[in-house]
């Protein structure tokens, strides 16, 4: 069935991409992998970068889902920074969403990340929410949080691994130190009363 095959399709563009890099989406591979011609593709496809925009938006679903899945985690429990951090960190890494990124900043064609707009801003506002984070400012550091979570997700898919190794660090250093250092964005604003009283 087409949807099949084009799902397969996308699927074995995805194999590819984590395991050689945006090079490695060709045509010829993804047939080759999934045993069917590369007119085949091109008929479900219509181009190389159809398959490669076909794959863009799956994996940037997988991203947005990821994202909506940790603010129910955070809207329902107590959501401990570490689960937060973990949630963010396994989409960029496991999910592919680091090479993804990547992909796309190195094509100068940022519009195939504008599905993620709103999961990002629904984070901040579950973060801010459950912070208790009413102003201006105190959204403003829910916002850099979140920022920051991202960019250390975002340099650990890409090179996390061989850093870790030069520095002698175990896995998941990193998700620990951005865990540890989130508090410091988050901590709710004081009373306006307990303001003026010191």
């Amino acid at each position: 069935m087409p949807e099949e095959a084009r799902r397969e399709a996308i699927a074995s563009a995805r194999a590819l991409l984590l395991k050689g890099g945006p090079d490695a989406v060709t045509l010829s591979a993804v047939a080759g992998e999934i045993g069917v011609t590369h007119a085949n593709l091109i008929h479900h496809f219509g181009s190389a970068a159809g398959l490669q925009s076909a794959l863009m938006g799956s994996m940037v679903s997988d991203l947005t889902q990821a994202l909506d899945e940790a603010i129910a985690r955070l809207k329902t429990d107590d959501g401990a920074p570490l689960e937060l951090v973990n949630a963010v960190f396994d989409a960029f890494d496991t999910g592919g969403a680091g090479r993804l990124a990547a992909w796309i900043t190195l094509s100068g064609d940022l519009s195939h990340l504008e599905p993620v707009r709103a999961a990002v801003q629904n984070l901040v506002e579950a973060i801010a929410d459950k912070m208790g984070a009413q102003d201006a400012q105190a959204r403003e550091g829910v916002g850099a949080a979140v920022l920051f979570i991202a960019l250390s997700a975002f340099g650990e898919a890409l090179i996390g691994p061989p850093l870790r190794d030069m520095l002698n660090l175990p896995d998941g250093a990193g998700r620990r130190v951005v865990a540890s250092l989130l508090p410091r964005f988050l901590i709710p604003k004081a009373p306006q009363g307990a303001a003026s009283a010191t």
